[in-house]
């Protein structure tokens, strides 16, 4: 061989070599990034080519699969009573992705999730076609319909737990959206999808109000304040007198605290002052307790920090630098104290477990097509804000807010129900509508089976006529009759 043919094959051997490379390179070490490339239209076809499997609420799915037309993507997913389970399942959409549920346990939803490698290969030899796994939910269809029917056309949320096990029993916000109407990838889901953009529509439907938004709690806070006053040592006795003036003047400053409506309550004792929500006497304890007392007793039961069941909740927030004044105005759930419904359910939660808190969570196990348990969420103690006896002292005087204070209209005959009110200012200089609150819990002999949390911003509303034993306790009466009931 001659030299310049020597040349032109050690070249082509070198080009030959590189394309070995190359092709080893995209097979094995890219492959997963590749494959999971959002531009790689093969990988979506397949992935819509199998029936999603579902989301399982009460023995029986909330979802669905359907075959679409004129497309290379064979299925799109489909919901029953979408706007009401929506917080709860989040969305599936061929354009647009998926998100909560939908998102955090696509891989057993679709079927490639490695636990289902088994079944994959069975299938194989079976002919049988591909489909994905089922995700089981702790939820309670009846209480999460009486949730989202309670909230009806107000903006709101309502969060529901058993408090002995932190299975979420109900997870609802209003507006809603039904993510059936963008689950495809045509023209029309498009513009259902851009219409409830936050830019198209100022109630922001796809915010989930439950877990997302943090809300000031107004006097619901002082349930935790109070809790913070017995296990300090601040307060002994519930029903003894507090050292409450009238006016009480904040540390630091001219300005008094004042009580809506000038209710009495100069020197009246913790129960009695939870009774009438009394701003000076959980203000003033608040400011005993002091600062990084209340701080401490605020992160025991779950704030400052993001709670994951296992869709994020954003983080609800007690200040860590505050001054005298300003710890006072935080202890009744002012000042920058903010928490997310589903917070505030875990407070009414801890409490109603004699001090236990659980940690919060909505799957309850993950199945394969054949119906078999891929894994299995077992019930996980997160905190003990409060004792036993401390617990028990604080579920006696929110019962007496249900029985004879502002949360009558959360009774319910021959069961006992502990709660609190609250009615949160905001908006510059308060000049908003303020938030109507509720948080409580029903109780049997064997225990508390359900404690709820629910706030609504009804706008639409006389001022005058917002308050949370009008708005919002009738909706948390309901949810806890449902779990009762079943």
């Amino acid at each position: 061989m001659n030299k310049p043919l020597r040349h032109i094959a050690i070249f082509c051997g070198l080009m030959m070599l590189a394309l070995l490379l190359r092709e080893n390179w995209l097979a094995y070490v890219r492959a997963d990034e590749l494959a999971n490339n959002k531009h790689n239209r093969r990988v979506l076809i397949e992935r819509y080519a199998y029936e999603r499997g579902n989301i399982i609420v009460d023995g029986k799915p909330i979802t669905g699969s359907a075959k679409t037309e004129s497309t290379d993507f064979v299925y799109k997913r489909t919901y029953i009573d979408g706007p009401m389970w929506a917080p709860v399942t989040g969305y599936a959409s061929q354009a647009f992705g998926a998100s909560q549920i939908e998102n955090l346990e696509d891989g057993v939803l679709t079927g490639t999730d490695d636990r289902l490698f088994f079944d994959r290969t069975l299938g194989m030899f079976t002919g049988k076609e591909k489909k994905g796994g089922n995700v089981v939910t702790t939820l309670n269809g009846a209480a999460q319909k009486a949730a989202y029917e309670g909230l009806g056309t107000k903006k709101g949320a309502v969060a529901a737990i058993d408090p002995q096990t932190g299975k979420i029993l109900a997870l609802a916000s209003t507006p809603s959206y039904d993510p059936s109407k963008f689950a495809g990838n045509s023209d029309k889901d498009t513009k259902a999808w851009v219409a409830l953009d936050k830019k198209n529509d100022a109630d922001d439907p796809m915010l989930n109000r439950a877990l997302r938004e943090t809300y000031p709690p107004g006097s619901t806070f002082k349930v935790l304040t109070a809790a913070a006053g017995l296990e300090h040592g601040v307060v002994k006795d519930v029903d003894a007198a507090t050292d409450s003036p009238l006016p009480w003047i904040m540390p630091g400053t001219t300005t008094p605290l004042v009580n809506e409506n000038n209710i009495p309550c100069k020197n009246v004792s913790l129960r009695e002052a939870l009774r009438m929500s009394c701003n000076t006497v959980f203000g003033k304890l608040g400011y005993n307790v002091g600062k990084d007392n209340m701080l401490e007793t605020a992160k025991k039961f779950g704030f400052n920090a993001e709670q994951f069941i296992p869709v994020r909740s954003n983080a609800s927030y007690f200040p860590e630098e505050m001054n005298d004044s300003q710890t006072a105005l935080s202890s009744i759930g002012q000042f920058d104290t903010r928490a997310t419904p589903l917070q505030m359910a875990m407070i009414a939660a801890a409490v109603a477990n004699d001090g236990k808190l659980m940690k919060p969570y909505m799957i309850d196990r993950l199945e394969s097509p054949s119906v078999d348990t891929l894994s299995q969420t077992e019930p996980e103690e997160l905190h003990r804000p409060l004792t036993q006896e401390h617990a028990q002292m604080l579920q006696s005087i929110m019962e007496t807010v249900v029985k004879d204070g502002t949360g009558k209209n959360a009774q319910i005959p021959n069961v006992t129900v502990g709660g609190k009110t609250g009615t949160a200012q905001h908006g510059e200089n308060n000049s908003k509508n303020p938030y109507a609150w509720f948080i409580s819990y029903a109780k049997t002999d064997k225990g508390s089976p359900v404690a709820v949390a629910v706030v609504v911003e009804d706008s639409g509303a006389n001022r005058d006529d917002i308050s949370g034993g009008g708005l919002a306790a009738p909706i948390a009466k309901d949810v806890m009759k449902a779990v009762l009931d079943k």
